[in-house]
């Protein structure tokens, strides 16, 4: 994946914006939270799921991200050697991760659903009172 098709991606996302921060890293967020970074020395890191940070972590395929790894971020050290279908993927899962830790009321304010998808607002409909 080019470092051009990675911020397309991310950018693509529902709510995502992009800030450079730590030198000239390219932070990306949903609501203020960050959900992927890459770095000028062309690596990536990003939020994955428990399963998915043991496999890729196991097989060799990407390292614990460093200073996030607890938070189950993984580490690709050549943002060239992934599939871009495969990336676009893993960023759309890091949004929707990462989208579904804010309030109910930032996900409203961004116009999120329950996954952090575009959709109608999270929230229940309350039975009609009894009283």
């Amino acid at each position: 994946m080019s470092p051009q098709a990675f911020d397309a991606a991310c950018r693509a996302l529902p709510a995502a914006t992009m800030d450079i921060q730590w030198g000239d890293d390219q932070v990306y967020k949903v609501g203020g939270r960050m959900f992927a970074v890459t770095s000028p020395a062309g690596g990536c890191s990003f939020k994955v799921t428990d399963i998915a940070f043991a496999a890729l972590t196991q097989d060799g395929r990407a390292r614990p991200a460093p200073y996030l790894a607890r938070a189950k971020w993984v580490r690709f050290d050549d943002l060239a050697a992934l599939d871009d279908a495969e990336a676009a993927d893993w960023l759309k899962t890091a949004h929707a991760l990462v989208a579904a830790k804010l309030t109910r009321a930032q996900r409203r304010e961004l116009g999120l659903g329950r996954r952090g998808c575009q959709g109608p607002p999270m929230g229940r409909a309350r039975p009609p009172s009894r009283r």
